[in-house]
């Protein structure tokens, strides 16, 4: 059913707008009967749980820093090592329990290649965790 619009407008057009406002009443007002109702409705299941001591925290892993100066020299937490030597302690730490995380710590103008290849042995022993260690720009936080 069309009412007609009056005004100056042509009295033989119905009109085409629909008053909502009836409508976001009756919305409203279910809103809120859901939101009352809702937390009712939830079945509580009677549980006795069983009493357990607290588990202890897992260990901090062991944090490895292995720094590479600008002339590939490396040091293994500020100890100065050889490449043949990193490849042991690597595969060495790699089975220690938790497995350490490797932090590298790379001067700018070290070449990728040389970082490449660092990455590429602490993954082949399987180091899981590795990041790098920069310094913040001055002025950002």
């Amino acid at each position: 059913m069309a009412f007609s619009a009056g005004g100056g407008q042509n009295n033989n057009q119905p009109m085409s707008e629909i008053n909502v406002t009836p409508l976001v009443d009756v919305m409203l007002v279910l809103l809120i009967i859901f939101m009352i109702t809702a937390p009712l409705m939830t079945h509580k299941i009677p549980i006795d749980l069983p009493q357990a001591s607290t588990v202890k925290n897992p260990e901090e892993p062991n944090i490895i820093t292995l720094a590479l100066t600008a002339d590939g020299n490396l040091y293994w937490n500020d100890i100065a090592i050889s490449k043949e030597d990193w490849k042991a302690r690597i595969e060495q730490a790699a089975t220690q329990k938790p497995q350490p995380e490797l932090q590298l710590r790379a001067d700018k103008i070290t070449q990728y290649q040389v970082l490449a290849e660092i990455m590429a042995d602490a993954q082949n022993a399987g180091i899981n965790k590795m990041g790098f260690i920069t310094t913040p720009v001055k002025g950002k936080k």
